[in-house]
């Protein structure tokens, strides 16, 4: 990339920066969730994946030549992932949520050899300002969409792009892909079902279709870390999309002693998220106790943990903030481990 100040992808950032107002680009071509919207789950060919804008947002040619990589099916795309992945870590998500609708055709194609690692990035750029949180009151949380256009609880990336811009356009490429993500839930790969609850979370239609399926799934699931994801993405949808139901279904999870430890420390920790009661002492004593070091370790394995990237496994920051805020943050030497 180049001097910012000339890169012609950076050309609503340098408006903004000099004043411009964020609703005059509102449905133009320099909206991510205008120009997402226009491409159809179905239809994700070269032709529509070089027709599109790329060139409007930052990093965009960066993120065509990454998809087209990774549409190609050959073994030197494997890092392909990695450059939309990192765009997103980088706090730069316009270009990567335009990838979205490609990385779900690339996810859903059983024979396609990249479809793990597309499925595993798919819901970096309908997410945000999540690195690290694990309070009750943040954790799970999708931030309140943008208010006529204009800023929102998101604020903006390191680039000047409106951030809920992004994570909008992001969100509503995997609502309009729900039906072709569902069936990844039976995928007869344990990590696979996981990352498809961690993506279909994020959709933004009412969630009574996607937490049907959830639950539909959690009946016969016999993993127990897939049965865990599913109680995560049921509470994460639910926080979006209220549901008294599902809230006391997942209370029930946590004290149901016939469900596997994962389960119910998952459950614990969404309950938590979805209601301010204070925490009862038997959900302390639950999550004391099956929350072990070892467990812990093991349950990074979930994409909603391993976000949490701490010095300590995301299980026990989670309980530690939520339950014992007043312990103090374990001391790191790592300069990307989050702030308190």
């Amino acid at each position: 990339m180049g001097d910012w100040r000339t890169d012609p992808t950076f050309a609503m950032c340098r408006a903004l920066v000099d004043g411009a107002d964020l609703a005059s680009f509102a449905g133009g071509p320099f909206d991510i969730r205008a120009v997402t919207t226009t491409i159809r789950p179905e239809a994700t060919d070269g032709a529509v994946l070089d027709d599109l804008p790329w060139g409007n947002f930052p990093h965009g040619e960066d993120a065509r030549e990454a998809v087209r990589l990774l549409r190609t099916k050959d073994g030197s795309a494997r890092n392909a992932m990695g450059v939309l992945i990192g765009m997103c870590a980088d706090d730069s998500r316009a270009a990567a949520a335009l990838a979205v609708p490609f990385l779900i055709r690339i996810a859903t194609d059983p024979h396609h050899p990249h479809r793990t690692a597309a499925l595993g990035g798919l819901a970096a750029p309908a997410r945000a300002r999540y690195f690290g949180v694990a309070s009750r009151a943040e954790f799970l949380l999708h931030r309140p969409g943008p208010r006529h256009d204009d800023y929102d609880d998101y604020g903006v990336e390191v680039t000047g792009y409106p951030a809920g811009w992004s994570v909008a356009a992001a969100r509503a490429a995997i609502t309009a892909g729900t039906p072709l993500l569902l069936p990844l839930l039976d995928d007869s790969d344990p990590a696979v079902r996981i990352d498809a609850s961690y993506a279909l979370a994020t959709a933004t239609a009412p969630g009574r279709t996607v937490r049907a399926a959830f639950a539909t799934r959690f009946a016969k699931e016999q993993d127990p870390m897939v049965l865990a994801a599913l109680v995560l993405a049921t509470a994460e949808t639910t926080r979006a999309h209220p549901h008294r139901s599902a809230t006391k279904w997942i209370r029930e999870m946590w004290q149901d002693r016939a469900q596997a430890p994962e389960v119910r420390l998952a459950a614990a920790i969404g309950w938590l998220c979805l209601t301010d009661e204070p925490a009862p002492d038997t959900l302390h004593t639950t999550a004391d106790v099956l929350a072990t070091e070892e467990r812990a370790r093991a349950m990074n394995a979930l994409p909603w943990m391993a976000a949490l990237g701490s010095n300590e496994p995301g299980l026990l920051r989670c309980v530690r903030r939520m339950l014992h805020p007043e312990e103090p943050e374990p001391y790191s030497d790592d300069p990307w481990a989050p702030w308190p």
